[in-house]
């Protein structure tokens, strides 16, 4: 099933959070992505619903198996992408916007090329 670009973004960024600090709320995913929290708390709730993550008493959010493979796929192709801009020459922020852009329309099939051409596979 495909999912909405700004839900990837926000699965990508829980994933990101997940990695650099112990527990995930919503403030830290509306600080991170420079949102309101009232916006985040819809997303979240979206993406309960279709369980892709979970929120425990806490307020803490985790990636569900299902969320953690679309975050995976999405950093993937940002972080590769990214990479291959840089190394053409394009300057790290300009190539982290673009990867932004790119992760979310690139086939598979064009994003297993690169990787595969790059050697990342």
């Amino acid at each position: 099933m495909k999912i909405q670009e700004s839900a990837e973004n926000y699965l990508e960024t829980i994933l990101i959070l997940s990695q650099r600090q112990p527990a995930v709320r919503s403030i830290d995913i509306a600080t991170e992505m420079g949102f309101s929290k009232p916006s985040v708390s819809v997303a979240m709730k979206h993406l309960r619903e279709a369980d892709h993550i979970t929120v425990d008493e806490d307020g803490h959010i985790k990636l569900t198996p299902s969320g953690l493979a679309i975050a995976a796929k999405i950093y993937e192709r940002h972080t590769l992408i990214s990479d291959v801009l840089v190394q053409l020459g394009v300057d790290p922020k300009v190539a982290a916007e673009d990867a932004c852009r790119i992760e979310h329309v690139i086939s598979s099939e064009s994003f297993d090329a690169i990787k595969k051409h790059t050697k990342h596979a």
